[in-house]
């Protein structure tokens, strides 16, 4: 049996207002490389040409403003309560973070693992590429509070429905490999630590 080195790739995912911004920071702490999918998903609708390109197609030209800025108003008007403009939208920008994220795994191939943020790891598939997958959980209303105090543009109700649309603790659960209780009752330093500590020792794959 041959093995060989190979950088592990885990996702982190986790309902809005689960904690995986925090969970991540530790991550970044033990030097571990960590990529931002929501976040690059953002400046990819901004800067790279052929998604723009993409989303003025099917959105109209109103998707930006006069300074090519994103329209974030626009879409989000248009996409909040029409799931199939969601999906849409969904399948015009995950192909292009796929590439980013390749790109970008390809410059840590030193580091023991690699993690990947998303909040839609599950909904999307791309968790499929992907060899370990941590989930984050929250209860709802706790979930709810912090969005509330972090995101001062969201109403209760917007909160609730972007939860409504994303899979449920339980379900994320069921497939994640390691699941992170953050309810704000006991310290989660040690759980990430704990789960480093496997991570690292996996160097080889057979």
């Amino acid at each position: 049996m041959q093995s060989q080195t190979k950088t592990l790739l885990v996702g982190i995912t986790g309902g809005i207002g689960s904690g995986k911004s925090l969970i991540c920071k530790i991550f970044t702490v033990l030097r571990i490389p960590v990529y931002f999918a929501d976040q690059r998903a953002k400046w990819l609708q901004m800067h790279n040409t052929s998604l723009v390109k993409a989303i003025k197609s099917h959105f109209g030209p109103q998707a930006y403003d006069t300074e090519g800025k994103l329209n974030r108003v626009f879409l989000a008007e248009q996409v909040f309560n029409n799931e199939e403009k969601l999906n849409l939208l969904n399948k015009l920008v995950h192909p292009f973070v796929a590439e980013d994220f390749r790109e970008w795994q390809h410059k840590h191939q030193d580091a023991p693992y690699v993690v990947k943020e998303a909040a839609l790891l599950f909904e999307t598939g791309s968790y499929k590429s992907l060899q370990k997958i941590i989930n984050v959980n929250a209860p709802v209303e706790l979930r709810i509070r912090r969005v509330m105090l972090r995101d001062l543009h969201r109403s209760r109700a917007q909160i609730e429905n972007i939860i409504a649309k994303q899979w449920t603790d339980k379900r994320r659960a069921e497939l994640a490999d390691f699941n992170i209780h953050n309810d704000d009752s006991s310290l989660i330093v040690p759980e990430v630590l704990k789960i480093h500590e496997i991570l690292t020792q996996r160097k080889t794959v057979a």
